[in-house]
C-alpha cells in the first residue's frame, strides 16, 4: 500500500517516527515535507498530499499539524478527500469503519508517539464497513 505523508511546521519530528514505522511495517511512504520546523502555510501542504490522492499515486493519506484543525479543513475542500481529524484509536476505526475515510488528521502538540502509532495501525488497517454506510459516503460530496 502507498501512503502520502505531510503536515506543517509542527509536524516534522513526529511526521518522521510516523514514516519510520509505516516503512518498517512494510508500506511504501511518500514524505512530502515539510522537514524542518520553519514556519510553512499548512494549506500548501495538505493540499498536495490531497492532489498525490486524487491522481491515484496513493491510497491514502496523513497530515500532522499543531492540532490537526487546519489541515483537516484544507483537505477536506478536495471532493475526494474524506480527512478526519482523530484524537484517539476509536475515533480513528469509525471514520474507517463508518466514514471510509481516506486522509487521517491529528495535532502533533496534543498527541504524542505511541498515540500516533496506534492511531496509524488502526488507520491502515480496519477496513470500511460499506453497506448502510456507503449511502451516506456517497452524499458526502457536494
Amino acid at each position: 500500500m502507498k501512503i502520502v505523508i505531510s503536515g506543517d511546521h509542527a509536524s516534522p519530528a513526529l511526521k518522521s517516527v510516523v514514516k519510520n514505522h509505516l516503512e518498517q511495517n512494510g508500506y511504501e511512504v511518500n514524505d512530502l515535507g515539510p522537514f524542518t520546523d520553519d514556519s510553512v502555510d499548512y494549506p500548501d501542504f495538505a493540499h498536495q498530499l490531497c492532489e498525490v490522492i486524487e491522481a491515484d499515486q496513493a491510497e491514502l493519506g496523513i497530515l500532522i499539524c499543531g492540532s490537526g484543525q487546519g489541515v483537516a479543513m484544507s483537505a477536506n475542500k478536495h471532493q475526494s478527500i474524506r480527512a478526519a481529524l482523530c484524537w484517539n484509536e476509536e475515533i480513528v476505526q469509525l471514520s474507517k469503519e463508518h466514514n471510509n475515510a481516506n486522509v487521517l488528521c491529528f495535532g502533533a502538540r496534543f498527541i504524542n508517539e505511541s498515540l500516533a502509532l496506534k492511531m496509524v495501525d488502526t488507520f491502515v488497517n480496519v477496513p470500511f464497513e460499506g453497506g448502510r454506510h456507503e449511502r451516506r459516503v456517497n452524499k458526502i460530496s457536494c
